[in-house]
């Protein structure tokens, strides 16, 4: 057996996130169809995370494995002449069996964009809040920076009762702007569910009101949904790369 491993981009708007569902139509489920077609075989497509409906990814990688040694060139060429415009195949290559996509992974960050002007160009790909441009940058990355390391993110995460360790470690965190567009940037070593949209949705609510520097600390002390923020709109966010 082969393991062959892709890196991945793609427009999430229209698709109900990465994870194969029964009904509804993901990304995991686009490339398998597509690949299976190629390979003739049953494809198990290995993902580095499962990304929410409307997410996007400038750097998904997933793996499958194959009884079949495949033209690398041909095979990206015809795998991306069967999917849809909002995926793209950027690189495949062979790695050793061993290799997991998911499991192999060290950190994956994800950036987040705000825009403040009304914009058709930005309307699928950005967060319309124009609040934000009476916010500091300074004072942004002071609130962000106090939950730099390992913390219990129950209280910015939705509510999932299968999921033990509710621990996770952020390695890089913090804000930027370039004219009308902000951005925010998270780097860790794993993530809960709905977790990197509502840190942003509470980060920006504590600006709002003025809270200080521990604000963010105190909520993640309550270990409590209910004490974090609303979580921001799916669109603005992206899985920008996974590091092994």
């Amino acid at each position: 057996m082969l393991n062959y491993k892709l890196e991945i981009k793609y427009d999430g708007t229209d698709f109900a996130g990465w994870q194969i569902q029964k009904s509804d139509v993901t990304v995991q489920g686009k490339i398998t169809e597509a690949l299976e077609t190629i390979t003739n075989q049953k494809i198990n497509l290995i993902g580095s995370g499962r990304t929410d409906a409307g997410v996007h990814a400038l750097g998904q990688v997933a793996n499958f494995q194959s009884e079949k040694e495949l033209d690398i060139y041909k095979f990206a060429h015809s795998l991306n002449s069967m999917l849809p415009e909002s995926i793209s195949i950027n690189h495949i290559e062979i790695v050793q069996d061993e290799f997991h996509s998911r499991f192999d992974a060290k950190q994956r960050s994800y950036i987040y964009l705000i825009n403040t002007v009304k914009s058709p160009f930005y309307f699928k790909y950005a967060c319309f809040y124009q609040p934000i441009k009476n916010y500091s940058i300074n004072d942004l990355n002071n609130l962000s920076k106090t939950i730099l390391g390992k913390h219990d993110f129950t209280s910015l995460s939705r509510k999932n009762i299968e999921i033990e360790s509710k621990e996770c470690e952020i390695f890089d965190i913090h804000w930027r702007k370039s004219n009308d567009l902000y951005y925010f940037y998270i780097n860790a070593n794993r993530y809960l569910h709905g977790m990197v949209r509502t840190i942003i949705g509470t980060i920006l609510e504590g600006i709002k009101n003025n809270c200080d520097e521990n604000y963010m600390l105190k909520i993640l002390e309550k270990k409590d949904r209910e004490a974090g923020g609303k979580a921001s709109p799916a669109k603005g966010l992206f899985l920008y790369k996974v590091r092994y």
